[in-house]
């Protein structure tokens, strides 16, 4: 590995404002990484080589340097949000190829802070399923790449994971940051509803929030902080945080593999050990839960598939997209939503953190899920994740933190989750758990 790429966020920041590196020297030495591993991984669509260079080499002469948050930094960008000069063709053939006119607000957040857009990354088709494949491509985890990278961010996890870029911009609209995130060893932030800009269009009807995929909780801080235009809040003390850990499945039916709940009751007394008060609760998931996450997911496709030509869209979005019609007039009125948060609010007056296994099994195998059946996608999505959807329903904020290694070698992951405006929290505990427990940050390189 090269001397910059690999370096977090905040420390090549550091070294660009202090002039130590140049932005082209660090941009050319993850391009070259990309151009080493991505033939392999699958993290990209669109590798932005040549204006990436020339905006590195811009940004050399801006004239204030020494206040820029992410000088120098290479991000990676999710091919469903819109970065200027390039098309968003968000992971279909039936999307135009037509370069956008503006940066989506958070790109432009990330630009104006001092990063460098190195590429466009890998998505299922309209970010629908957990696993990246399709017409652009496949997106493969880079500890086993016979798994998938996971879905919808699967690129942008994949890109963080393989050190191609410390820092990736995704979006979560049924766990689409969270699920790559545990899958590829990485933390992944879903914000709550209102602290970053979300996606054009409402974002499945205000479900999907758009948050930073890092290697480092600092990383992910600043990140964060860049994205929401709020100034950075250091890692506070060690208060005594009230900590729930649940190891049931949110969704009736659904198992949660042995591996998967050891994690979380790990890291529970790991938290235990550092002075928080810990306890076994399950909050109270109810029954009809599986079928509003199910009208939801599906609505929210039928809305971005309705402007496309469907004889484009694969087999499985056609379907998905057209079940969603059937719960769209339900849908939009958000009771159910409101019932919901309704149901679990006492569960967060009584504690301030829930910590739970953040998927159910490992990640399927990378294979041409786009190609199979509706059903096949829906049983292996929800077998392996059912524990994040919820948590878009509600609009709370939630965080995938890598905890411990599977027996296979591939990472494992926590999941916490916190009531309404409390993401500082969640990444203090996550800051906690980190120097508990270090995690290896980048898969190895082959």
């Amino acid at each position: 590995m090269s001397s910059w790429a690999g370096q977090t966020a905040g420390q090549i920041a550091a070294a660009v404002r202090a002039k130590t590196v140049t932005p082209r020297e660090v941009a050319e030495e993850h391009l070259a990484r990309i151009e080493l591993l991505d033939a392999r991984v699958g993290a990209f669509r669109r590798i932005r080589a040549r204006e990436a260079l020339a905006e590195a080499e811009a940004l050399a002469t801006h004239p204030d340097l020494a206040r820029l948050p992410l000088a120098g930094v290479p991000v990676a960008v999710k091919d469903n949000l819109p970065v200027r000069g390039e098309s968003t063709r968000n992971g279909s053939a039936a999307t135009p190829d037509t370069p956008a006119a503006e940066d989506h607000p958070t790109v432009a957040r990330l630009r104006a802070a001092g990063a460098i857009v190195v590429g466009l990354t890998n998505v299922p088709e309209l970010c629908v399923f957990g696993t990246t494949d399709g017409v652009h491509g496949t997106a493969r985890n880079p500890w086993d790449t016979s798994r998938t990278a996971g879905g919808s961010s699967g690129g942008s996890a994949a890109a963080v994971a393989a050190g191609m870029v410390p820092l990736a911009l995704g979006n979560d609209g049924m766990g689409s940051l969270r699920i790559p995130a545990a899958n590829c060893g990485v933390l992944g932030f879903k914000p709550g509803d209102g602290v970053v800009p979300r996606e054009l269009g409402g974002g499945w009807f205000g479900l999907s929030e758009n948050g930073p995929l890092a290697t480092t909780v600092a990383d992910a801080r600043l990140m964060l902080s860049v994205l929401s235009g709020a100034p950075q809040r250091p890692a506070a003390g060690t208060d005594r945080l009230r900590i729930a850990v649940s190891v049931r499945s949110p969704l009736a039916g659904v198992p949660v593999t042995k591996a998967w709940r050891t994690a979380a009751l790990e890291a529970g007394k790991a938290l235990t050990g550092a002075g928080h008060q810990v306890e076994d609760a399950d909050p109270p998931y109810p029954l009809w839960l599986g079928a509003s996450a199910l009208a939801h997911w599906t609505a929210g496709t039928h809305v971005d598939a309705r402007a496309l030509d469907r004889t484009r869209l694969a087999r499985r979005t056609r379907t998905h997209a057209a079940l969603g019609r059937r719960s769209l007039a339900r849908v939009e009125r958000g009771e159910g939503r409101a019932r919901l948060r309704t149901l679990l609010e006492p569960f967060f007056e009584d504690h301030d953190i829930l910590l739970t296994p953040a998927l159910a099994r490992r990640g399927p195998a990378a294979a041409a899920w786009h190609e199979r059946g509706w059903l096949r996608n829906v049983s292996a999505n929800t077998r392996y994740s059912p524990l994040t959807p919820v948590w878009n329903l509600t609009g709370w904020p939630a965080l995938s933190v890598p905890f411990g290694v599977l027996s296979s070698g591939l990472p494992c992951a926590v999941q916490l989750v916190a009531a309404p405006h409390r993401e500082g929290e969640l990444l203090d505990l996550a800051t906690t758990l980190e120097s508990l427990r270090p995690w290896r940050r980048h898969a190895p390189t082959p």
